[in-house]
C-alpha cells in the first residue's frame, strides 16, 4: 500500500512526495539519471533524456533505473502506487499505439515530457504492456499520480484501457480506482478544521473540549479508502508555506499522517506492512528528500551536486 501527495508553496513551487508501504525494503536507492544517459526501451528503441536529468528512488536492473517515484529538471514528477485487482495492462504490444512496458512507464514520462499538459495529450495513444524487465522482477500492478506546478492527474490502465482523471485533491492511495475514491469523499463533507461555537440544548450550554471536534469521523485506520480521505483532508487543509524548509516539513508531516507502523496491519501472507520510506521532490531546488522506517531523519540529495551531463547513472 502507498500514499502520494502534491502541493505548491505560496510562490508556486511544487512539492511532490509519497510513502512506500510494504513488509520489506527492495534495496532501493536515490538514483540520478543524467542528461547524457541512453538505453533501449522495450518497444520504443533508444531512449534519450529530452527533458533533462531525472532524480528519484529506484532500483537499478540491467543498467535501467526502475523508479518508484521520480522527477525531471522541468518539475514534472510521477509516483507509482500499488493497484492490484484493478490494473490490467495489455498482454502484448498494441498496433497503432505507443507501447510502453509497465516497468519503464514512470521513467518514460519524465524523460519525455515537461508538463502534465504535455503528457496528458499523448496518453490516449499509449498502451501500457505487461512486460517485465526480466524474470527476477515480475510485473507490478500499479496506477500513477503525475504532477507539476499547476496540477496533477491520476493514470489508471484497466480493462477499460487508458483512464485519466483530473486530481482535484492532489493525492492518491491504492485500490479501488480514483473515481470511487473521489465519490467517497462526499461522505466526509461534515469535516471541518474550525473550532465550533457554543451550542445550547435547552438551558444547557456546551462547548468543545478543544480543537478537532469537527474532525470527528475522519478515518484513522490504514485501509486504502481511509488513507485517501485522511490524506486528502490533511493535504487540502494545510496552510500554504513560504520557505523550502517549511514546505519540506509540510510534505513529511502530511505523509506521516498516513504512515504505517509495523505490527498494526498484516497482509494476506501474514507479514506486516510499514512505511519503508517517505520520499519527495522540491522542483524549486531540484532536490530529493527522503527518510526510512529505521532512520526518520530527513536526508537530501540535490541534482546540482552531480555531473548532469554524464552518461552514467548515479546511485547515491
Amino acid at each position: 500500500m502507498c500514499t502520494g501527495v502534491r502541493f505548491t508553496s505560496s510562490d508556486g513551487g511544487m512539492y511532490f512526495g509519497r510513502n512506500l508501504d510494504w513488509s520489506v525494503p527492495y534495496g532501493q536507492k536515490v538514483v540520478v539519471t543524467p542528461r547524457g544517459y541512453k538505453y533501449n526501451s522495450a518497444f520504443l528503441g533508444e531512449m534519450s533524456m529530452s527533458q533533462g536529468a531525472v532524480i528519484g528512488m529506484a532500483i537499478v536492473e540491467e543498467n535501467v533505473p526502475l523508479y518508484f517515484d521520480c522527477a525531471n529538471e522541468n518539475g514534472l514528477a510521477i509516483a507509482g502506487l500499488n493497484f492490484p485487482g484493478y490494473a490490467k495492462y495489455a498482454d502484448t504490444a498494441v498496433d497503432g499505439k505507443t507501447n510502453v512496458a509497465a516497468y519503464e512507464f514512470p521513467f518514460w514520462v519524465v524523460a519525455n515530457f515537461a508538463t502534465v499538459d504535455d503528457v496528458e495529450k499523448v496518453l490516449k495513444d499509449v498502451a501500457i504492456v505487461a512486460k517485465p524487465i526480466n524474470d527476477k522482477y515480475p510485473v507490478s500492478m500499479l496506477h500513477w499520480i503525475i504532477g507539476d506546478a499547476k496540477r496533477s492527474i491520476v493514470v489508471e490502465y484497466t480493462d477499460k484501457g487508458m483512464e485519466i482523471f483530473h486530481n482535484d485533491v492532489d493525492i492518491l492511495t491504492n485500490q479501488p480506482g480514483y473515481a470511487w475514491h473521489q465519490e467517497n469523499l462526499r461522505n466526509y463533507m461534515n469535516l471541518f478544521s474550525q473550532m465550533p461555537k457554543e451550542v445550547r440544548w435547552g438551558k444547557a450550554k456546551m462547548t468543545a473540549f478543544g480543537s478537532g471536534s469537527l474532525m470527528r469521523g475522519i478515518p484513522g485506520d490504514y485501509y486504502s479508502p481511509s488513507r485517501f480521505v485522511r490524506v486528502a483532508y490533511l493535504n487540502t487543509h494545510y496552510p500554504a508555506k513560504n520557505t523550502e524548509e517549511e514546505n519540506v516539513s509540510r510534505l513529511f508531516h502530511t505523509l506521516t499522517g498516513v504512515a504505517m507502523i509495523d505490527g498494526a496491519a498484516a497482509m494476506a501472507d501474514g507479514a506486516y506492512e510499514k512505511t519503508i520510506y517517505t520520499g519527495g521532490y522540491s522542483a524549486a531546488t531540484k532536490t530529493y528528500y527522503y527518510n526510512t522506517y529505521e532512520d526518520p531523519a530527513i536526508q537530501k540529495v540535490a541534482m546540482g551536486d552531480y555531473n548532469l551531463d554524464s552518461t552514467e547513472l548515479v546511485q547515491v
